[in-house]
């Protein structure tokens, strides 16, 4: 399957590379977040031992700009689950 043309597809893919390379990134982060849906939509996922990926992504967004964090955050979960559901529905 090919996913380039579903919502969020950049950000999974971004996060993947950064995985794959050993970054701590948020998209590395969010793509450990959404691990076992991802997963189970065909994904491969490098191991990489990260403890609390939400609450690191959250860290991260907060150093970089503490009064947005929280928007990003939720912006860039929003951006995972719609691939995630795309994902699915083009199964």
């Amino acid at each position: 399957m090919t996913y380039e043309r579903l919502p969020g597809w950049d950000l999974v893919q971004q996060g993947l590379a950064d995985l794959a390379a050993g970054r701590e990134t948020a998209p590395a982060l969010v793509v450990l977040i959404g691990e076992p849906r991802l997963r189970s939509i065909g994904l491969s996922i490098p191991e990489v031992p990260v403890s609390d990926p939400d609450h690191r992504l959250f860290a991260l967004l907060a150093r970089e700009d503490a009064d947005s964090a929280h928007g990003r955050y939720n912006a860039l979960i929003r951006e995972l689950v719609s691939f995630e559901r795309a994902a699915e529905c083009a199964a």
